[in-house]
């Protein structure tokens, strides 16, 4: 029994046992299948997420590049558009300048029309006039002849014999009309022979002098756009306040178009800051490490430019062996002005004088040129040095070993010292010649107001003149007049009336022209 019950109990078991090892081995087969799938599962999140990174990284570097590309491809574009601009404002002052061109041409052809008016006017009134004189002389010749014939009857003189009387007559009072007239105008010449003479020679002088335009304390510079006026300023006003301390000149930004103004008294610094700023507009470029750096360059190429033309100077004129520093000091002449006169002009102007004047008197013509060049040198360092331009220039004349005619000339121009040589004359004149010259030192606003006032009243003052306008900074005067009070010979002589008195009453540098308009019209009215 126990044996059947062994054998029930193990038939039994071993089928359990059988199930339960089966049971287990699909237990732990679905486990390792479960934790396979979470590894799966895992490296695949894994690998999404990498995939996500990979992704994003590659659109923020294509952003970048498409970032860049757009930061390229816009200053490109500004690049460009600056460029154009400033083609366009090129090709508008060429524009400007044939406009200009065109209507000075017309202006000279509507004058030449003018002018073969004028001369057929004066031709027909030439014509009229011989016509008239020839019709008096075949009336005096009548009268003569009628005369004669009288004077035979009644002083029985034959007719030889009476025009020979009339000759002797007629001979006798021609003389005593010239005699009288030769004696009229020798006393006119003294009267105005000293006034005509300083004015040809004042003349003579203007038209040789060279020409010169002398800033004062202002200078513009050009902007290819007002945005760039932005940049100049800086945040905060940063980049003007750095400009301004490495120029020591003052950028006066204001609502003018196209243009900001350069303020200072000094032109030397004023034209470095005028060539630094250029610079750094076409550079585009603006801050303080470029302002500082662009500064320096402009004063490197502004040094070399006063040697250039400093030796430009000596060479033109025909001095040698002038001292390398004494040449430098030459070409700073021209940013030094004296009552609104550049020094340099004036030093090349009283160099020529000199000059000129020594040839004439046979003196040393190297020896003055170069005195009348080196007379005003000390301007060139006074005003960053003590004591006048005379001292200074003598300190200089001497410490470049100058010649003792030179440095006497140089203490004698303004009379501080007594002449030693004649050349020493010859500066002193060149000098106030060259100074007191027409058109050589500026007028005050106030007194250059007056004048032109004055210009205007004085064509004002004549019958028949409408209006008159002083143009062209004073130098011609327009008068209008009526039509019917002025004809055209009347037109001639009002214009050389008014060019006489202006010349009686006033003072003025170079020359005025005077224009007397006389102008024609006819309207109707269409009904």
């Amino acid at each position: 029994m126990e044996l059947m019950t062994t054998i029930i109990i193990f038939a039994i078991s071993i089928p359990a046992a059988f199930i339960l090892g089966l049971l287990f081995f699909k237990w732990r087969t679905e486990s390792k299948i479960g934790r396979a799938k979470n590894h799966a599962e895992q490296i695949r999140s894994e690998a999404r997420k990498e995939a996500e990174m990979i992704l994003k990284d590659s659109q923020a570097n294509i952003l970048k590049e498409e970032i860049k590309l757009k930061d390229q491809i816009s200053k490109e574009k500004d690049k460009f558009e600056d460029e154009m601009r400033k083609k366009e404002g090129e090709i508008f002052k060429e524009q400007l300048q044939i406009k200009d061109k065109e209507n000075n041409i017309k202006q000279q052809l509507e004058e030449i029309v003018k002018k073969e008016k004028e001369i057929k006017s004066s031709q027909q009134s030439i014509e009229d006039k011989k016509k008239f004189l020839e019709a008096k002389q075949e009336e005096v010749d009548a009268k003569h002849k009628e005369a004669l014939e009288k004077l035979q009857k009644i002083s029985g003189l034959t007719k030889e014999e009476v025009i020979e009387e009339l000759k002797n007559q007629l001979i006798n009072d021609a003389k005593n009309g010239v005699a009288k007239m030769v004696k009229d105008i020798k006393d006119q010449a003294r009267e105005t022979a000293d006034k005509e003479a300083k004015e040809i020679v004042v003349g003579a002088i203007q038209r040789t002098a060279a020409d010169h335009s002398a800033d004062t304390t202002l200078s513009v510079v050009n902007l290819p756009n007002d945005e760039i006026k932005g940049r100049i300023i800086g945040r905060e006003g940063r980049n003007i306040r750095s400009f301004e301390q490495a120029t020591g000149i003052e950028v006066i930004v204001d609502d003018t178009p196209g243009a900001v103004v350069l303020s200072g008294f000094d032109p030397y610094r004023r034209a470095i800051a005028k060539n630094a700023l250029e610079k750094l507009i076409q550079d585009g470029r603006v801050h303080p490490g470029k302002i500082e750096e662009i500064v320096e360059k402009s004063k490197k190429e502004l040094e070399n430019e006063i040697k250039e033309l400093g030796q430009d100077t000596v060479m033109d004129l025909g001095v040698h062996n002038l001292n390398p520093e004494l040449i430098k000091l030459i070409g700073r002449l021209n940013y030094r002005t004296s009552y609104g006169q550049n020094v340099l002009l004036h030093s090349i102007e009283c160099a020529k004088l000199c000059g000129l004047m020594a040839a004439e008197l046979d003196y040393d013509v190297k020896l003055a040129v170069r005195a009348g060049l080196l007379h005003d040198i000390g301007k060139a360092v006074d005003q960053y040095q003590e004591g006048t331009h005379v001292e200074l220039g003598i300190e200089l004349a001497k410490k470049y070993k100058e010649h003792k005619i030179i440095i006497n000339a140089i203490a004698s121009h303004h009379e501080d010292a007594p002449i030693m040589h004649p050349i020493a004359s010859l500066v002193m004149a060149a000098d106030a010649i060259s100074s007191s010259r027409p058109g050589a030192r500026r007028e005050t606003l106030g007194n250059y107001l007056q004048r032109l006032e004055k210009l205007e009243a004085v064509a004002m003052g004549y019958d028949g003149v409408t209006k008159s306008y002083a143009i062209q900074a004073g130098r011609e005067i327009r008068v209008l007049v009526e039509n019917e009070q002025v004809d055209d010979a009347r037109a001639d002589m009002l214009a050389s009336d008014i060019a006489e008195k202006i010349q009686n009453e006033m003072k003025y540098p170079g020359h005025i022209k005077v224009t007397v308009i006389r102008e024609y019209r006819a309207s109707s009215i269409a009904k």
